[in-house]
């Protein structure tokens, strides 16, 4: 064998060599990791520890992006098909009606978890968590049965300089959106024009008004009713606020729900599928009733003790989907001034463009 022919021959059994070292074939890439972006108007501290775990159990990353449920719609729409969101996990069903032509259809056996009032008509959204609307008092100038049989009489002047409200909340706006639904367009705009006129106090958001109204800076507020227990998980049972539910029922009492789509331009739609269900799961509506104080959607999971049961609730029947007409909702807080007066953006319109 001549030096040429014995280099070829030792190249080769080097390389077969190195092939069997190496498992007999050449090293592939890693499989790139499943990902997932959500787009969610519910805030951090309350969704951040479900979320974690979901990506813990699943080896799934998770990407969030929080803000208002408002501006988190508006940057869907304005992001348009290059968005890079998958899920749209909002804090209440009006604007996720109003931008549901963005999502596609999640399947049955997901949709049908839930009761049909509290999921999309379309299926194209479902509810994750529920709260009740409630007047939050302060027990130190009222007992429950001071208090008005439905929130219409609060309207009345002898409430002037003790209100406390939220109109750019999502939440506040969703039971505004109920009233339409319930009272129609003249009473609707006539209660929040009355309600201005009682110069209620403004927030940003329900929290600091549970506070003004335990710490006696105003003596009602309209809220979700689940921020006063947290309230009442760090100051205790002294804590001078409780909840009322209206006893008449109506737009006061009524059950909102979060919710969640999946963007029909999302490019990891069984993924996100797979986080819909595991927010469904018993496992993250447990986590809801035990550590938000939320109501669960799902059937076989106990709501937290403090809670009022939804059974004891006057609350009107109403669909989720028939809350979905925004614009008008926002159209008839801008007739009060409201927005002008708060400085706020969130009146901003939330239909597609072009």
């Amino acid at each position: 064998m001549n030096k040429h022919k014995f280099i070829i021959t030792l190249a080769g059994l080097m390389l077969a060599a190195s092939m069997v070292l190496a498992g007999g074939k050449r090293e592939e890439p890693a499989p790139e990791k499943e990902n997932l972006t959500i787009y969610s108007g519910r805030s951090e501290e309350l969704v951040g520890p479900i979320i974690d775990q979901f990506s813990g159990a699943t080896g799934i990353e998770v990407r969030v992006r929080y803000g208002s449920t408002s501006e988190i719609a508006a940057t869907i729409l304005e992001e348009g098909r290059n968005s890079p969101a998958d899920v749209f996990y909002a804090q209440d069903p009006g604007v996720l009606g109003a931008v549901e032509q963005l999502f596609t259809r999640i399947p049955e056996s997901i949709l049908n978890q839930v009761e049909p009032r509290f999921r999309s008509q379309t299926g194209k959204w479902v509810g994750i968590s529920g709260r009740a609307r409630v007047v939050v008092y302060n027990t130190e100038r009222f007992n429950e049965a001071d208090l008005p049989d439905d929130i219409w009489d609060f309207t009345d002047p002898e409430w002037r300089d003790r209100i406390g409200w939220a109109p750019t909340n999502a939440s506040f706006q969703a039971m505004v959106t109920s009233m339409q639904v319930l009272w129609g367009e003249e009473k609707t705009s006539e209660w929040i024009m009355g309600i201005q006129a009682n110069q209620p106090k403004l927030y940003p958001k329900n929290t600091p008004i549970v506070a003004a109204v335990g710490a006696s800076e105003i003596d009602v507020g309209f809220v979700n009713h689940y921020y006063l227990y947290r309230f009442i998980a760090e100051e205790g049972e002294s804590f001078a606020a409780r909840n009322y539910h209206p006893r008449g029922g109506g737009p006061g009492a009524v059950i909102l729900v979060s919710g969640a789509g999946i963007l029909n331009t999302s490019r990891n739609k069984e993924t996100a599928e797979r986080f819909i269900k595991f927010m469904l799961s018993k496992v993250a509506q447990q986590y809801f009733a035990g550590q938000t104080f939320e109501y669960p959607v799902i059937e076989g999971v106990k709501t937290h003790h403090l809670l009022t049961p939804v059974k004891e609730i006057n609350s009107p029947e109403i669909a989720m989907s028939d809350m979905s007409d925004l614009e008008a909702t926002l159209a008839h807080i801008r007739e009060t001034g409201v927005f002008p007066l708060y400085g706020s953006n969130e009146g901003r319109s939330l239909k597609a463009k072009g």
